[in-house]
């Protein structure tokens, strides 16, 4: 009781560098995926490189300015904004994962974007990610990310599972990518669950330590994936 006590009045300074880490892992992932891409120009790795751009600048948004405004004079609807930056942000990058996934069966073979973050196929999904954000600041509620999100990973575990089932020789790495999209479904799925019983810190600790083991576990598969390159 005394260690979850100290974990609740320190939470703050918790969270800063919860999303330090968190947006440094992102910084060397898209360090290193980038290389890779500049390799071999393959265009999922593209996508997959954009989805932890949108993750870090998510997450020190959210933690780290957040933490400046917290223990500041600043007015507290610049916290909401925030918030609403971060949740912006987090929806994008899950699309781009997902996008990273299914690029090949929507995209005609003769395009050629010359970029990955504004092109007709993605200025979809940014407006996808404002409607989501629009109807849960409009109704006052979560429910319309996590309803989203918990689709969007239930959908990209399916994916996965079906890419480890057909893959061959990278069906170690099919593997190991199925399990973190495991991972962050559950994330997602308790996240709702702490918001219904009014932000349990237990709840919400236990999903931080999932998001971070997940970040850790992309940040290992990527240093495999460009270890050999």
């Amino acid at each position: 009781m005394d260690s979850l006590t100290f974990l609740v009045e320190n939470r703050e300074i918790i969270k800063l560098f919860y999303g330090l880490l968190i947006g440094l892992i992102c910084f060397v992932i898209v360090s290193r995926v980038d290389k890779l891409f500049r390799l071999s120009l393959h265009q999922g790795i593209r996508y997959f490189r954009n989805a932890f751009v949108f993750y870090g600048i998510a997450f020190i948004v959210r933690y780290v300015f957040g933490y400046l405004i917290y223990f500041s004079y600043i007015s507290w609807d610049y916290f909401n904004a925030v918030t609403l930056i971060f949740k912006y942000f987090l929806i994008m990058a899950g699309f781009f994962l997902l996008y990273s996934l299914i690029w090949k069966k929507i995209e005609n073979q003769k395009e050629n974007y010359r970029s990955s973050l504004l092109n007709p196929r993605i200025v979809i999904f940014y407006a996808m990610s404002f409607l989501i954000i629009f109807l849960d600041y409009f109704w006052k509620t979560h429910h319309f990310i996590f309803i989203s999100q918990i689709i969007l990973f239930t959908i990209t575990s399916g994916i996965s599972l079906s890419n480890f089932v057909r893959g061959k020789k990278s069906h170690k790495f099919l593997k190991f990518y199925f399990i973190i999209m495991i991972l962050s479904l559950m994330a997602w799925i308790l996240n709702s669950i702490a918001a219904l019983f009014e932000w349990n810190p237990i709840i919400i600790m236990t999903v931080s330590g999932i998001n971070v083991i997940t970040f850790l576990l992309f940040l290992y598969g990527v240093f495999g994936a460009t270890r050999l390159r």
